[in-house]
């Protein structure tokens, strides 16, 4: 079943709202941003993987890549077109994809996400998605997966100023269907520890990088 045909009439306005918020300020933080069978279906999901379906996550990408515990202790799985409910995430994604292309001309040209799981005490530090210049990862996106979600759970996206790295913009409770998009370039952010299990999926709009028809790979 097509989740994504089940359409709310208000998600090309979401894309829409998703792409001035972008414009105006660099940033986006929609509540109740999916369709809720889409969303709950994810969150059905999530539920169902195993253990063995996650590593620990690192830093950096390819030859770089490390697992640093100083910096983050969560754990991820990433999403592939091979499960109907992840394919229907990356439909949804194309949908915001075409719409951001079309209104804001950012050029993007692919998406890649993982669901991530952070247990009670995760963290990950204070950072940014992409460097300047590289142009590797434009937009992040991260949608919270955490069924009855109470704020003193703690948890929260922390979002910087992009002009000074010690300025705090907003937090974002990690609650269910809330969607966070941010230029990945320009806002530092971090993730604080949380009492319960926390679930999201993280992603990332990315430039065509291609080299030789060879295209970049994902982290």
């Amino acid at each position: 079943m097509d989740l994504t045909q089940e359409r709310d009439p208000s998600v090309s306005e979401i894309y829409q709202k998703i792409c001035d918020d972008i414009y105006a300020q660099g940033y986006s933080i929609i509540d109740n941003a999916l369709p809720q069978a889409l969303l709950q279906s994810l969150m059905n999901h999530i539920a169902t993987l195993s253990s063995q379906e996650f590593k620990v996550a690192g830093t950096g990408r390819q030859d770089e890549h490390q697992v640093n515990q100083f910096v983050r202790r969560d754990e991820i799985h990433w999403l592939s077109e091979e499960r109907e409910c992840e394919r229907e995430w990356f439909h949804w994604a194309q949908g915001l994809q075409t719409e951001i292309n079309k209104r804001l001309m950012l050029g993007l040209f692919s998406y890649e996400a993982h669901m991530a799981h952070y247990e009670p005490g995760a963290f990950y530090k204070k950072h940014l998605d992409a460097f300047k210049g590289s142009r590797s990862r434009v937009l992040s996106t991260v949608l919270y997966l955490n069924p009855q979600w109470q704020s003193n759970y703690g948890g929260e996206l922390v979002i910087y100023d992009e002009h000074n790295h010690d300025s705090e913009l907003t937090r974002v409770s990690p609650m269910p269907g809330t969607l966070v998009v941010f230029l990945s370039e320009d806002f530092p952010h971090e993730v604080l520890p949380a009492r319960e299990h926390r679930h999201s999926i993280a992603g990332w709009f990315r430039v065509n990088e291609s080299v030789g028809n060879q295209i970049a790979p994902p982290q």
